[in-house]
């Protein structure tokens, strides 16, 4: 267990808040840590078809490079996690999901965030929209999911919610607990 002694520092900025705090460690050591409280979030795994997926390819600032990665965002005060995936979904990519699956929830930097992103999976998706969100997502892509395998172990993509929503869902479908009616 650690003891926070005082807070150094605290930022606030539109959808989190940062802390430095100095920590009193088991041991009886200080040393400092750095804290995120940050929304829930949902991401989605977007079906069009048992073999393709659509992905959208995104700016990311604190990496200065373009990723391709599933549609995911921050849940809004008020907004509980499937409709979060459903809003998203839609915001960027102009799907709209007939079914989503919950795959996994899990804490994407547990060392110094509280952050939780769920992964669902979506199928049955209908295009209703044309636009999607130009301050973010730069384009669509439609991968293979063999291909975006090999995109996986060759470094392509690395976003962790990506890489661990297609290794889970495949785990999942290996072992059949993914309903035989999903992609129907």
């Amino acid at each position: 267990m650690e003891e926070k002694i005082r807070t150094l520092s605290k930022l606030f900025a539109n959808h989190f808040t940062a802390q430095l705090d100095t920590v009193r460690l088991r041991t009886g050591k200080t040393t400092e840590r750095i804290k995120i409280d940050h929304p829930e979030a949902a991401a989605v795994i977007p079906f069009l078809d048992s073999q393709r997926i659509v992905m959208v390819r995104q700016w990311r600032y604190a990496i200065a490079r373009e990723t391709l990665e599933i549609p995911a965002g921050k849940v809004d005060p008020g907004e509980n996690l499937l409709d979060c995936a459903r809003r998203e979904l839609l915001e960027e990519t102009g799907y709209h999901a007939e079914r989503l699956l919950p795959i996994f929830s899990y804490h994407p930097a547990i060392g110094y965030s509280n952050e939780v992103i769920k992964i669902y999976a979506a199928s049955g998706l209908q295009h209703v929209s044309e636009t999607q969100d130009v301050d973010e997502i730069s384009r669509l892509e439609v991968i293979d999911l063999d291909r975006l395998h090999d995109l996986i172990v060759e470094g392509v993509v690395s976003d962790g919610k990506t890489v661990i929503g297609i290794s889970l869902f495949r785990a999942k479908q290996e072992r059949g607990e993914i309903p035989e009616d999903f992609f129907a």
